[in-house]
């Protein structure tokens, strides 16, 4: 039986950074990998900061980097992504994205972080693992 592509849509909290239709999404949260195919059990969980996987139905693939927030499944095969910030992989410099890992470890390293550099460092790590994904698919 063809069951219908999913339905998704990625949030951050200044906008709607992807929707469209999709046949499986990887993501990582706190449990773990999961994986999302049509027909999934609805399920709420908290994602890490991390590269999430989207592959459309149209059989592309858009990788994207959120630095943690949410994943929900509803019983009608909507699926929403809530991240405070999320960037897709073609919207970032990968070289910008390490040398801003590298300026916070040194910030952490003097004790001089803040909370939004925490964001900063794990959205930037997630923007590096999202760019090796991309890069290691085609």
């Amino acid at each position: 039986m063809d069951r219908a592509p999913l339905r998704v849509k990625v949030v951050a909290a200044d906008r709607e950074v992807w929707s469209g239709e999709a046949v499986n999404i990887i993501a990582r949260t706190t449990e773990g990998d999961i994986g999302i195919l049509p027909g999934h059990e609805p399920i709420l969980a908290a994602l890490v900061p991390s590269a999430v996987t989207i592959i459309t139905a149209d059989g592309e693939q858009e990788v994207i980097a959120v630095d943690g927030g949410f994943i929900a499944v509803d019983p009608s095969g909507r699926v929403s992504l809530l991240s405070q910030y999320a960037t897709r992989s073609d919207e970032f410099s990968p070289e910008e994205a390490v040398k801003v890992t590298d300026e916070m470890k040194r910030k952490r390293e003097r004790k001089e972080w803040t909370e939004d550099d925490v964001h900063r460092y794990r959205l930037a790590k997630a923007q590096v693992m999202a760019k090796k994904q991309s890069d290691s698919r085609l």
